[in-house]
Protein backbone atom coordinates (compact mmCIF):
# COMPACT_ATOMS: atom_id res chain seq x y z
CA UNK A 1 0.00 0.00 0.00
CA UNK A 2 1.52 3.32 -1.13
CA UNK A 3 4.72 1.51 -2.07
CA UNK A 4 5.19 -0.37 1.21
CA UNK A 5 4.26 -3.89 2.33
CA UNK A 6 1.49 -4.01 4.92
CA UNK A 7 0.01 -6.66 7.18
CA UNK A 8 -3.29 -8.39 6.30
CA UNK A 9 -5.14 -6.43 9.01
CA UNK A 10 -4.28 -3.07 7.43
CA UNK A 11 -7.40 -0.91 7.00
CA UNK A 12 -7.69 0.65 3.57
CA UNK A 13 -8.00 4.46 3.55
CA UNK A 14 -9.27 6.82 0.84
CA UNK A 15 -6.69 7.57 -1.87
CA UNK A 16 -4.50 4.57 -0.92
CA UNK A 17 -2.62 3.16 -3.89
CA UNK A 18 -2.78 -0.64 -3.67
CA UNK A 19 -0.40 -2.81 -5.66
CA UNK A 20 -0.69 -6.59 -5.82
CA UNK A 21 2.24 -8.81 -6.80
CA UNK A 22 1.01 -12.07 -8.30
CA UNK A 23 2.87 -15.31 -7.70
CA UNK A 24 2.75 -16.12 -11.41
CA UNK A 25 2.38 -13.98 -14.55
CA UNK A 26 -1.27 -13.40 -15.54
CA UNK A 27 -2.58 -15.93 -18.02
CA UNK A 28 -3.00 -14.94 -21.65
CA UNK A 29 -6.78 -14.52 -22.00
CA UNK A 30 -6.78 -14.30 -25.80
CA UNK A 31 -8.84 -16.99 -27.58
CA UNK A 32 -6.86 -18.58 -30.41
CA UNK A 33 -8.15 -20.54 -33.42
CA UNK A 34 -7.76 -24.30 -33.17
CA UNK A 35 -8.38 -26.84 -35.91
CA UNK A 36 -10.98 -28.93 -34.08
CA UNK A 37 -13.70 -30.82 -35.99
CA UNK A 38 -17.23 -29.51 -35.45
CA UNK A 39 -20.58 -30.84 -36.62
CA UNK A 40 -22.33 -28.03 -38.51
CA UNK A 41 -26.11 -28.31 -38.78
CA UNK A 42 -26.68 -24.96 -40.52
CA UNK A 43 -24.62 -21.88 -41.42
CA UNK A 44 -25.11 -18.58 -43.22
CA UNK A 45 -23.50 -15.14 -43.13
CA UNK A 46 -25.10 -14.25 -39.79
CA UNK A 47 -25.13 -17.34 -37.62
CA UNK A 48 -24.19 -20.98 -37.25
CA UNK A 49 -25.95 -23.95 -35.63
CA UNK A 50 -23.72 -26.77 -34.41
CA UNK A 51 -24.29 -30.15 -32.80
CA UNK A 52 -21.89 -30.05 -29.85
CA UNK A 53 -20.47 -33.36 -28.66
CA UNK A 54 -20.41 -34.24 -24.97
CA UNK A 55 -17.08 -33.38 -23.39
CA UNK A 56 -16.50 -30.16 -25.33
CA UNK A 57 -16.52 -26.92 -23.37
CA UNK A 58 -18.35 -24.05 -25.10
CA UNK A 59 -15.89 -21.28 -24.25
CA UNK A 60 -12.53 -20.93 -22.44
CA UNK A 61 -12.66 -20.66 -18.69
CA UNK A 62 -11.06 -21.97 -15.51
CA UNK A 63 -9.38 -25.29 -16.26
CA UNK A 64 -10.40 -25.24 -19.93
CA UNK A 65 -8.41 -22.62 -21.82
CA UNK A 66 -8.06 -24.57 -25.06
CA UNK A 67 -10.01 -27.13 -27.05
CA UNK A 68 -13.31 -25.31 -26.70
CA UNK A 69 -16.07 -24.75 -29.24
CA UNK A 70 -15.11 -21.09 -29.38
CA UNK A 71 -11.54 -22.03 -30.40
CA UNK A 72 -12.93 -24.36 -33.08
CA UNK A 73 -15.34 -21.74 -34.45
CA UNK A 74 -12.60 -19.10 -34.66
CA UNK A 75 -10.63 -21.47 -36.88
CA UNK A 76 -13.66 -22.42 -38.97
CA UNK A 77 -14.79 -18.81 -39.53
CA UNK A 78 -11.33 -17.60 -40.53
CA UNK A 79 -9.97 -20.66 -42.32
CA UNK A 80 -9.10 -18.62 -45.43
CA UNK A 81 -7.49 -15.77 -43.46
CA UNK A 82 -6.23 -17.32 -40.21
CA UNK A 83 -4.09 -14.29 -39.27
CA UNK A 84 -6.87 -11.71 -39.59
CA UNK A 85 -9.77 -13.18 -37.55
CA UNK A 86 -12.39 -11.09 -39.35
CA UNK A 87 -15.34 -13.16 -38.08
CA UNK A 88 -15.75 -13.89 -34.39
CA UNK A 89 -18.14 -16.29 -32.61
CA UNK A 90 -20.67 -14.38 -30.51
CA UNK A 91 -22.22 -16.76 -28.00
CA UNK A 92 -25.97 -16.49 -27.55
CA UNK A 93 -26.47 -19.33 -25.05
CA UNK A 94 -24.50 -22.23 -23.60
CA UNK A 95 -24.92 -25.90 -22.80
CA UNK A 96 -22.85 -27.75 -20.23
CA UNK A 97 -19.58 -29.43 -21.12
CA UNK A 98 -21.01 -32.94 -20.75
CA UNK A 99 -24.35 -32.14 -22.37
CA UNK A 100 -24.54 -32.89 -26.10
CA UNK A 101 -26.70 -31.24 -28.72
CA UNK A 102 -27.81 -28.19 -30.66
CA UNK A 103 -26.12 -24.84 -30.01
CA UNK A 104 -26.69 -21.49 -31.74
CA UNK A 105 -23.87 -18.97 -32.25
CA UNK A 106 -24.01 -15.52 -33.90
CA UNK A 107 -21.35 -14.08 -36.21
CA UNK A 108 -21.75 -10.44 -35.25
CA UNK A 109 -22.98 -8.34 -32.35
CA UNK A 110 -26.18 -7.18 -34.04
CA UNK A 111 -27.38 -10.74 -34.67
CA UNK A 112 -26.24 -11.76 -31.20
CA UNK A 113 -28.29 -9.02 -29.52
CA UNK A 114 -31.40 -9.84 -31.56
CA UNK A 115 -31.13 -13.55 -30.78
CA UNK A 116 -30.48 -12.73 -27.12
CA UNK A 117 -33.73 -10.76 -27.13
CA UNK A 118 -35.60 -13.87 -28.27
CA UNK A 119 -34.05 -15.88 -25.44
CA UNK A 120 -34.94 -13.10 -22.99
CA UNK A 121 -38.55 -13.01 -24.20
CA UNK A 122 -38.78 -16.85 -24.11
CA UNK A 123 -39.76 -17.10 -27.78
CA UNK A 124 -37.00 -19.63 -28.52
CA UNK A 125 -38.24 -23.22 -28.81
CA UNK A 126 -35.81 -25.58 -27.06
CA UNK A 127 -36.31 -29.24 -26.29
CA UNK A 128 -34.05 -31.67 -24.47
CA UNK A 129 -34.09 -35.41 -23.88
CA UNK A 130 -33.05 -36.63 -20.45
CA UNK A 131 -32.82 -40.04 -18.82
CA UNK A 132 -33.71 -39.69 -15.15
CA UNK A 133 -33.74 -41.99 -12.17
CA UNK A 134 -37.08 -43.41 -11.04
CA UNK A 135 -40.47 -44.00 -12.59
CA UNK A 136 -41.81 -40.46 -13.03
CA UNK A 137 -45.37 -40.56 -11.73
CA UNK A 138 -47.08 -38.00 -13.98
CA UNK A 139 -47.00 -38.32 -17.76
CA UNK A 140 -46.32 -34.58 -17.96
CA UNK A 141 -45.75 -31.71 -15.61
CA UNK A 142 -44.19 -28.32 -14.97
CA UNK A 143 -41.51 -27.42 -12.44
CA UNK A 144 -41.47 -23.78 -11.40
CA UNK A 145 -38.81 -23.05 -8.79
CA UNK A 146 -36.17 -20.35 -8.44
CA UNK A 147 -32.56 -21.46 -8.95
CA UNK A 148 -29.42 -19.99 -7.41
CA UNK A 149 -25.91 -20.98 -6.44
CA UNK A 150 -25.91 -23.57 -3.67
CA UNK A 151 -24.72 -21.93 -0.42
CA UNK A 152 -22.98 -25.16 0.69
CA UNK A 153 -21.30 -25.99 -2.62
CA UNK A 154 -20.40 -23.13 -4.96
CA UNK A 155 -19.88 -25.54 -7.88
CA UNK A 156 -23.55 -26.44 -8.15
CA UNK A 157 -26.93 -24.75 -8.35
CA UNK A 158 -29.94 -25.55 -6.20
CA UNK A 159 -33.59 -24.64 -5.79
CA UNK A 160 -33.91 -21.68 -3.41
CA UNK A 161 -35.96 -22.18 -0.25
CA UNK A 162 -36.71 -18.45 -0.17
CA UNK A 163 -38.91 -17.51 -3.17
CA UNK A 164 -37.32 -14.04 -3.11
CA UNK A 165 -33.89 -15.53 -3.80
CA UNK A 166 -32.37 -16.94 -6.99
CA UNK A 167 -33.60 -16.58 -10.56
CA UNK A 168 -37.02 -17.53 -11.87
CA UNK A 169 -36.96 -20.89 -13.69
CA UNK A 170 -39.64 -22.97 -15.43
CA UNK A 171 -39.17 -26.46 -16.91
CA UNK A 172 -41.93 -28.42 -18.68
CA UNK A 173 -41.43 -32.18 -18.96
CA UNK A 174 -43.23 -35.09 -20.61
CA UNK A 175 -42.57 -38.82 -20.31
CA UNK A 176 -41.32 -40.40 -23.55
CA UNK A 177 -40.57 -43.94 -22.41
CA UNK A 178 -40.51 -45.84 -19.12
CA UNK A 179 -37.94 -48.46 -18.12
CA UNK A 180 -39.16 -49.41 -14.60
CA UNK A 181 -36.22 -47.87 -12.72
CA UNK A 182 -35.39 -44.99 -15.05
CA UNK A 183 -37.52 -42.79 -17.33
CA UNK A 184 -36.79 -41.03 -20.59
CA UNK A 185 -38.36 -37.56 -20.60
CA UNK A 186 -38.56 -34.63 -22.99
CA UNK A 187 -38.01 -31.21 -21.44
CA UNK A 188 -38.92 -27.78 -22.76
CA UNK A 189 -37.40 -24.71 -21.18
CA UNK A 190 -39.17 -21.41 -20.65
CA UNK A 191 -36.06 -20.03 -18.99
CA UNK A 192 -32.39 -20.87 -19.44
CA UNK A 193 -30.75 -20.99 -16.02
CA UNK A 194 -27.44 -22.69 -15.33
CA UNK A 195 -27.96 -26.48 -14.96
CA UNK A 196 -31.73 -25.85 -14.98
CA UNK A 197 -32.93 -29.32 -16.01
CA UNK A 198 -30.40 -31.04 -13.78
CA UNK A 199 -31.40 -28.95 -10.76
CA UNK A 200 -35.16 -29.14 -11.33
CA UNK A 201 -35.22 -32.90 -11.88
CA UNK A 202 -33.16 -33.47 -8.74
CA UNK A 203 -35.57 -31.18 -6.89
CA UNK A 204 -38.54 -33.44 -7.71
CA UNK A 205 -36.59 -36.59 -6.82
CA UNK A 206 -35.50 -37.69 -10.29
CA UNK A 207 -31.81 -36.78 -10.83
CA UNK A 208 -30.37 -37.34 -14.28
CA UNK A 209 -28.85 -40.77 -14.86
CA UNK A 210 -25.10 -40.67 -14.10
CA UNK A 211 -25.13 -36.97 -13.20
CA UNK A 212 -22.33 -37.05 -10.64
CA UNK A 213 -22.59 -33.41 -9.66
CA UNK A 214 -26.29 -33.70 -8.79
CA UNK A 215 -26.37 -37.13 -7.20
CA UNK A 216 -27.29 -39.26 -10.20
CA UNK A 217 -24.11 -41.35 -10.36
CA UNK A 218 -25.25 -43.74 -7.61
CA UNK A 219 -27.82 -46.51 -7.97
CA UNK A 220 -30.91 -44.68 -6.73
CA UNK A 221 -33.67 -47.05 -7.89
CA UNK A 222 -33.92 -50.77 -8.52
CA UNK A 223 -33.02 -54.01 -6.84
CA UNK A 224 -30.12 -55.01 -4.62
CA UNK A 225 -29.10 -57.95 -6.79
CA UNK A 226 -25.46 -58.05 -7.85
CA UNK A 227 -26.52 -58.69 -11.46
CA UNK A 228 -28.54 -55.44 -11.48
CA UNK A 229 -25.71 -53.46 -9.89
CA UNK A 230 -23.37 -54.74 -12.58
CA UNK A 231 -25.89 -53.80 -15.27
CA UNK A 232 -26.09 -50.21 -14.00
CA UNK A 233 -22.30 -50.01 -13.71
CA UNK A 234 -22.06 -51.11 -17.35
CA UNK A 235 -24.55 -48.40 -18.31
CA UNK A 236 -22.50 -45.79 -16.46
CA UNK A 237 -19.46 -46.91 -18.45
CA UNK A 238 -21.34 -46.47 -21.73
CA UNK A 239 -22.46 -42.92 -20.91
CA UNK A 240 -19.89 -41.49 -18.47
CA UNK A 241 -21.75 -38.18 -18.14
CA UNK A 242 -25.17 -36.81 -17.31
CA UNK A 243 -27.75 -38.27 -19.69
CA UNK A 244 -28.88 -35.00 -21.26
CA UNK A 245 -29.10 -34.01 -24.93
CA UNK A 246 -30.20 -30.69 -26.44
CA UNK A 247 -32.48 -32.23 -29.05
CA UNK A 248 -33.91 -29.30 -31.00
CA UNK A 249 -33.92 -25.53 -31.35
CA UNK A 250 -36.35 -23.20 -33.12
CA UNK A 251 -36.03 -19.42 -33.56
CA UNK A 252 -36.78 -16.54 -35.92
CA UNK A 253 -33.76 -15.61 -38.02
CA UNK A 254 -33.01 -11.96 -37.13
CA UNK A 255 -32.02 -11.05 -40.71
CA UNK A 256 -34.48 -13.00 -42.86
CA UNK A 257 -37.35 -13.03 -40.29
CA UNK A 258 -37.99 -16.68 -41.22
CA UNK A 259 -38.65 -19.29 -38.55
CA UNK A 260 -35.91 -21.93 -38.49
CA UNK A 261 -36.12 -25.25 -36.68
CA UNK A 262 -33.29 -27.73 -36.20
CA UNK A 263 -33.47 -31.24 -34.79
CA UNK A 264 -30.68 -33.67 -33.94
CA UNK A 265 -30.19 -37.37 -33.47
CA UNK A 266 -29.18 -38.76 -30.10
CA UNK A 267 -25.43 -39.40 -29.82
CA UNK A 268 -24.25 -42.99 -29.80
CA UNK A 269 -23.62 -43.23 -26.06
CA UNK A 270 -27.16 -42.05 -25.29
CA UNK A 271 -28.71 -44.41 -27.88
CA UNK A 272 -26.74 -47.36 -26.56
CA UNK A 273 -27.72 -46.83 -22.94
CA UNK A 274 -31.39 -46.44 -23.91
CA UNK A 275 -31.22 -49.71 -25.83
CA UNK A 276 -29.71 -51.49 -22.83
CA UNK A 277 -32.45 -50.19 -20.52
CA UNK A 278 -35.12 -51.05 -23.09
CA UNK A 279 -33.92 -54.66 -23.28
CA UNK A 280 -33.53 -54.87 -19.52
CA UNK A 281 -37.06 -53.60 -18.84
CA UNK A 282 -38.53 -56.04 -21.38
CA UNK A 283 -36.73 -58.96 -19.76
CA UNK A 284 -37.67 -57.76 -16.28
CA UNK A 285 -41.32 -57.60 -17.33
CA UNK A 286 -41.18 -61.19 -18.56
CA UNK A 287 -39.80 -62.55 -15.32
Amino acid sequence: VNGAAVKPNYKVKPLDLITIVLAYPPRDTEVYPEDIPISIVYEDDDLIVVNKPAGMVVHPGHGNFTGTLQNALLFHFNREHPDELKTLPYLVHRIDKDTSGILLVAKNEVIQSKLARQFFEHTIDRSYLALVWGNVAADKGTIEANIGRDPRNRLIQSVCDDPEQGRHAITHYEVVERFHYVTLIACKLETGRTHQIRVHMKHIGHPLFNDERYGGSAILKGTTFAKYRQFVTNCFAIIPRQSLHAKSLGFVHPATKKYLFFDSELPEDFRMVLEKWRNYSINAGNE
